[in-house]
């Protein structure tokens, strides 16, 4: 499916800021789907409604989105973008779906799944349609991919749509007992024009439908690419994103946050011994980008074990004393 434009100009700029300040607060704890949801709905101007597991996430003036997170692991030194045109998969669609019987033949077990993901889809677009009358109902399924860091982020749309049936077909597959796990049996559905695996519907430790999607190419404009730690803007010049409390009491500090001020104080400060970690200071207001020279920023990024560039923010002050 094609990825659909997700955000304005300035949507999309307004969900840089309001994600570099969301992880200004999390110092370095996982993302959750409630945060993603939060920054989205700020930057598009809609009510937050809370993310549920439950029902779809987003419901307003004719949108239904349902937003799915998936954490990339084991980067490297490798950007987020190398996973730019590859296939993914997400470990679940929905937990909504029931298997009665697995001696029944694949295609048949997968007919019946098909069909239930399709009540699925109909019930939550009735839902969106309730909430806006005469509205023509904009299902889609959000799906942001993040690394452990939480420096790069990628984010991309695509329709809502239940799968047809006739496009697909399906095959048992048993996974063997290795040591205290027992063995498991899963559907395996397969695109007939291609022969990928697209679905997978485990049976055991629960019931859900994980499904296989595509990442677009980087070139492509509905994917929306995220750098909100350590932003190079310039062969010599990188920005550190930090809390607007942490980026004022550097400006007290220093008199200044240009970025030759700075730089040159990370590598005063650093010449000294370095100090203990620092107690995290309470976020205020947006986040703010405070440029640096590439060798301050280098010299910074050694100096302390730090979660993020806000984390590196305080370290720096309680350096200066």
């Amino acid at each position: 499916m094609s990825a659909l434009r997700a955000f304005s100009e300035d949507e999309a700029k307004r969900a840089k800021l309001f994600l570099a300040t969301q992880v200004t607060s999390m110092m370095g704890r996982k993302l959750e789907e409630g945060d993603w949801s939060k920054v989205y709905c700020q930057a598009k101007g809609i009510p937050q409604a809370g993310w549920s597991n439950l029902h779809i996430d987003v419901i307003h003036n004719g949108l239904g989105l349902e937003m799915k997170l998936l954490r990339i692991a084991q980067l490297g030194s490798k950007p987020l973008k190398s996973v730019c045109g590859t296939t993914l998969m997400h470990p679940a669609a929905t937990r909504s779906i029931r298997i009665d019987n697995v001696s029944l033949p694949a295609n048949e077990v997968m007919r019946d799944v098909f069909a239930q993901y399709a009540d699925l889809i109909r019930l939550r677009t009735q839902k969106v349609q309730e909430s806006a009358p005469g509205a023509q109902p904009d299902m889609r399924t959000g799906w942001l991919l993040w690394e452990d860091t939480l420096t790069e982020f990628l984010y991309f749309e695509e329709p809502m749509v239940p799968p047809d049936t006739r496009n697909f077909y399906a095959e048992w597959h048993t996974t063997p007992p290795r040591g205290a796990r027992k063995a498991s049996k899963s559907l395996w559905v397969y695109d007939k024009r291609t022969n990928k695996k697209r679905y997978s519907v485990t049976t055991s430790a629960g019931i859900k439908i994980q499904p296989y999607f595509d990442v677009p190419a980087p070139s492509d404009p509905n994917l929306y690419y995220f750098r909100v730690q350590s932003e190079p803007i310039s062969p010599d010049t990188i920005c550190l994103w930090v809390a607007s409390s942490t980026a004022n009491s550097l400006r007290q500090r220093l008199g200044s946050l240009d970025r030759d001020v700075v730089s040159s104080a990370i590598m005063e400060v650093l010449s000294r011994e370095r100090p203990s970690t620092a107690t995290p200071a309470p976020v205020e207001d947006l986040a703010v980008p405070i440029p640096l020279s590439t060798d301050a920023h280098a010299r910074l990024l050694n100096a302390w074990e730090a979660v993020s560039d806000e984390h590196r923010a305080q370290l720096l002050l309680k350096a200066l004393g």
